[in-house]
């Protein structure tokens, strides 16, 4: 596992009126603080990728359908340098995925309808001044393929 990566498996707690999901609380062992809270979605086919802070970690959970997250560490000074995660989570493997700042990450929708993502990052969006880095999903400079691997 990626240095500074945390995982923090999700199960639902059900009645006969529904369910219900907790996904972070300030209590867990895995926060920090609270910036904001947004819904992203991605579309079967497509990938968003990459994408790397320098100030906020994410806390990131897949609210409905199924995708696959991949997390790559670009950190020269960390233990895990030049390591790849890769993550299934959604509907049948409900998870939180917490990204410390400088890992790039990206995801792509594995299921049939679109994938729905709720992130939790630390630090607010700053319209004026973005703290964020992109790369293209297939940028030479990360050693990963988003092709799918037929098992």
């Amino acid at each position: 596992m990626i240095q500074g990566v945390k995982i923090k498996k999700l199960s639902y707690l059900t009645d006969d009126r529904g369910r219900l999901l907790e996904i972070l609380r300030s209590d867990d062992d895995i926060f920090e603080k609270f910036g904001q809270v947004y819904i992203t979605t991605c579309y079967p086919g497509v990938i968003k990728a990459w994408h790397l802070h320098k100030k906020q970690n994410d806390n990131m959970v897949v609210i409905s359908g199924m995708a696959k997250i991949v997390l790559y560490d670009q950190r020269k000074e960390s233990e895990t340098f030049g390591e790849i995660n890769e993550f299934i989570s959604g509907d049948y493997n409900p998870m939180l995925i917490h990204i410390p700042s400088n890992v790039f990450h990206g995801f792509t929708c594995v299921s049939t309808e679109e994938a729905v993502l709720l992130n939790i990052p630390t630090e607010r969006y700053n319209h004026n001044q973005p703290d964020e880095y992109r790369l293209p999903f297939d940028s030479k400079k990360i050693p990963y393929s988003w092709e799918r691997k037929n098992r």
